[in-house]
């Protein structure tokens, strides 16, 4: 599928599905640009069904997991369960210990801690797994790089079912179910699915296996919130459990962490997949970020309200401090970055401090990206380690950079779109000299900005068209929120928001319309902001804002040029 607008030779074939589907002729030429012609095609993914989702037959260990759990369940050995500290680890813990209680499971739960043991199944995770005498463990996103830890469980009787999406090592694993659909055997084939979709096709399956009446679409939520925040790709089975999930949670039908929840984020109108990405998701990941992640846990295996409305509120206010925290990093990295290369930063730049909070780094790091147009590393130094996470623009060749520094590392892994590196404190300076000289060789060229798909006219910007827009929901990785062109329109106001970003005003014939600019501050003083009351095009989201009024609309502005 392209992305880029629908040209003039489609036209008749936008006319036709937007009679075919009476959708809006500008809806039905997003989706002609993006490869979507039948009908019935069409009507599948604007509408996609529970019933349609992949047969799961195919998924390698799936019945030799069901079947292990089944035993376990009748015979009421102690099964635990463990997750990774972000949200698809927390949320697939969760879906599966509340599914196999739900059918009389004697089940734990237990997650990863950023600060005691770190990432997956480490020792110190394995100490307090053991501690609980399981005969059954299931780790939950992770597992798959674990073999050492997995084989001292397996000499202690336990037998252990991995589910996880990550890379697939070469050697087998010594457990009973290994369920990751990037196995080179495994002939699912749909492979983009996170742990939490996974862990619902298990409930499933464990579900068959017993014969027990249990509505497995009751913890839909917890999938919807778990794919998105892991940025999984919208597409395919995501999107139908996704799309299902959402829908859940927005008619008030998620469990009691998640009504709490989401009545302590405050959002007010219909849930779409970047209210979980940008609200929910950093509250069910701040306390993580601070310490232990088991507050979140403990929020999503509430239930009762009773029992869950403290608990999402402990998790707002975890996540008001990550935000004090992770703006006082912001300052002082920016700070650090202009006392080290002015307005001018090398390809790659390296920033650390001591005490820098090593909970934050990859918040931080993703900022100022946005800030520099530069691939970061921020480095939490703590005695003699330094803990450093690494982001880059879309299309840098980020694992080939840090992979060619690492003869100066103690340790690092990652891909592309993030990587994590450990160092001596003093190894940083060479550091920051090998990785901005790797950075500039990798040959990585960032990814332009998105091609507007449709172009809006004055009559267009409405709230009517905002939420036809919508149609396309969940959008995010796979699937992103339709990009508009409004063109010759005269930019009016721009007064800074939070010291980074602008708000713009737009006047196009006799409607005047809002712009969100994020980190304009930044673009302006780049010289990318045309002067106010000049005539410019506008690229963006159109977004309904019923915070201002029914009919309200504002641009999500992407970029701002000299009208052509």
């Amino acid at each position: 599928m392209n992305s880029g607008a629908a040209t003039v030779t489609d036209a008749s074939a936008v006319e036709a599905l937007a009679h075919a589907l009476q959708i809006h002729p500008l809806v039905a030429r997003v989706l002609v640009g993006r490869g979507f012609t039948r009908p019935d095609a069409t009507r599948a993914f604007l509408s996609p069904k529970l019933a349609e989702l992949t047969r799961p037959d195919a998924m390698a260990d799936r019945d030799a997991a069901a079947e292990r759990l089944a035993a376990a369940v009748r015979s009421k050995e102690r099964i635990v369960v463990f997750g990774d500290y972000d949200v698809d680890g927390i949320t697939s813990a969760a879906l599966i210990t509340r599914a196999l209680r739900a059918m009389g499971g004697d089940v734990s739960c237990l997650v990863a801690s950023r600060f005691d043991g770190g990432y997956g199944l480490s020792d110190a995770a394995l100490d307090r797994v053991l501690a609980l005498d399981p005969k059954v463990l299931i780790t939950c996103d992770c597992g798959t790089s674990d073999h050492p830890r997995l084989e001292r469980a397996r000499q202690r009787g336990v037998d252990a079912i991995v589910v996880d999406h990550h890379k697939v090592p070469d050697e087998a694993l010594p457990v009973v179910a290994f369920l990751n659909p990037h196995r080179s055997d495994c002939r699912f084939p749909y492979k983009h699915m996170a742990s939490v979709g996974l862990a619902f096709s298990i409930a499933a399956a464990v579900r068959a296996r017993l014969g027990v009446a249990l509505d497995l679409r009751e913890y839909l939520d917890l999938v919807a919130l778990g794919t998105i925040a892991d940025v999984a790709p919208l597409d395919g089975d995501n999107r139908t459990l996704t799309r299902h999930g959402l829908e859940r949670i927005a008619d008030g039908h998620g469990g009691p962490g998640v009504r709490a929840l989401l009545a302590e984020s405050k959002l007010r109108f219909r849930l779409v997949a970047r209210d979980v990405a940008f609200s929910l998701a950093p509250m069910l990941n701040a306390p993580g970020r601070l310490g232990p992640a088991t507050p979140t846990l403990e929020l999503l295996l509430s239930e009762t309200d009773r029992d869950a409305q403290p608990r999402a509120f402990a998790l707002a206010q975890a996540n008001l401090r990550r935000r004090e925290i992770s703006a006082q990093l912001v300052d002082a990295a920016i700070a650090q970055a202009h006392a080290l290369h002015g307005d001018h930063p090398p390809a790659g730049v390296v920033l650390a401090g001591d005490g820098w909070h090593a909970g934050m780094g990859g918040i931080v790091a993703g900022r100022l990206v946005e800030r520099l147009q530069a691939a970061v590393c921020v480095i939490a130094i703590e005695g003699d380690l330094g803990v450093g996470s690494v982001r880059a623009p879309r299309g840098t060749k980020l694992y080939d950079a840090v992979y060619a520094c690492r003869d100066l590392l103690v340790g690092f892994g990652g891909h592309d779109a993030a990587a994590g590196v450990r160092i001596r404190p003093e190894r940083i300076d060479d550091f920051r000299a090998a990785f901005a000289e790797a950075v500039a060789r990798s040959g990585g060229t960032p990814l332009p900005e998105r091609a507007p798909e449709a172009e809006l006219t004055e009559a267009d910007l409405t709230a009517g068209l905002a939420r036809d827009l919508r149609s396309l929901e969940p959008t995010g990785e796979g699937n992103p929120e339709a990009v508009v062109s409004l063109r010759d329109v005269r930019l009016g106001d721009a007064r800074p928001i939070q010291e980074q970003h602008l708000r713009l005003s737009f006047v196009a014939g006799r409607r005047q319309v809002a712009g969100f600019f994020r980190d304009g501050v930044s673009a302006r003083a780049r010289g990318e902001l045309p002067a106010a009351q000049s005539r410019v095009d506008v690229v963006g989201i159109l977004r309904a804002d019923p915070w201002t009024g029914p009919d309200a609309v504002q641009l999500d502005v992407r970029s701002v040029s000299p009208a052509r």
